[in-house]
């Protein structure tokens, strides 16, 4: 059983992050952001999946080399 509250819209993700939407809506389009379901025309992402991308993108310094 999937719960509805495990999703997040893009708005709901520009506002945890503190970034705008449109931030998100690029990062989606270049596909450096989280991964993120489809259905039909609604974009929903996984808290699992914003949890995951977060943590991939922890780095020692200024100086580390994106993934």
């Amino acid at each position: 059983m999937v719960i509805a509250n495990q999703f997040l819209e893009s708005t709901q993700l520009a506002n945890e992050l503190g970034a705008k939407l449109n931030t998100i809506e690029g990062w989606r389009v270049k596909g450096i952001g989280p991964k993120f379901i489809k259905i039909g025309r609604l974009v929903r992402y996984r808290r699992s999946d914003v949890d995951a991308w977060l943590e991939s993108q922890t780095r020692n310094s200024t100086s580390d080399a994106y993934k």
